[in-house]
């Protein structure tokens, strides 16, 4: 049982986090490349599918943890320092791209799509004073909080490939 659960654990985060990370870590360029040109559709089209890919994909990266839990608890290392580390740096990752990650993506696509609503409608003056709500300092503050995202995450994988202290083996 140790087995699949630990299977199904790693799959969910190869899978669920995988994509986050990379999606969230696009996401900030691609909103600077259509920023930068109010009127390329295709850039905001790239902007809307990286938001919803991080949505979903966190949104399933709940069975994660789940597994996780029942796989700990199966090998009776749920007190372990290494895990009890690893559970806290995932629960702020999870706080970081719940409260700082995706709001402000969807901030910047909301900030985004009333210039491109802005040209539609002939507007060219509007569209730059849509593109004034959000900018540059915008995508640079959500990489910030995107790249401190994935070391946390990269951190836990760390952990829980060496696990510093365990007695099971490694």
């Amino acid at each position: 049982m140790n087995k699949f659960l630990l299977a199904v654990h790693v799959l969910a985060a190869i899978v669920a986090v995988g994509p986050v990370t990379i999606a969230a870590s696009m996401f900030p360029p691609s909103a600077r490349k259509a920023l930068a040109e109010p009127g390329d559709a295709q850039a905001l089209s790239t902007v809307r599918v990286l938001h919803r890919i991080c949505q979903v994909y966190a949104t399933v990266g709940v069975a994660v943890p789940v597994f996780g839990f029942a796989t700990a608890k199966n090998m009776g290392v749920l007190g372990d320092t290494w895990l009890i580390v690893s559970i806290a740096l995932t629960a702020l990752a999870a706080a970081v791209l719940a409260a700082l990650v995706l709001p402000r993506q969807t901030a910047l696509m909301e900030g985004m799509e009333g210039t491109e609503e802005s040209i539609e409608e002939g507007g060219q003056g509007a569209a730059y004073a849509g593109a004034s709500r959000v900018g540059p300092r915008d995508t640079a503050r959500l990489a910030m909080f995107t790249g401190l995202f994935n070391l946390l995450w990269a951190t836990v994988t760390i952990l829980m490939i060496v696990r510093p202290g365990s007695t099971t083996g490694a």
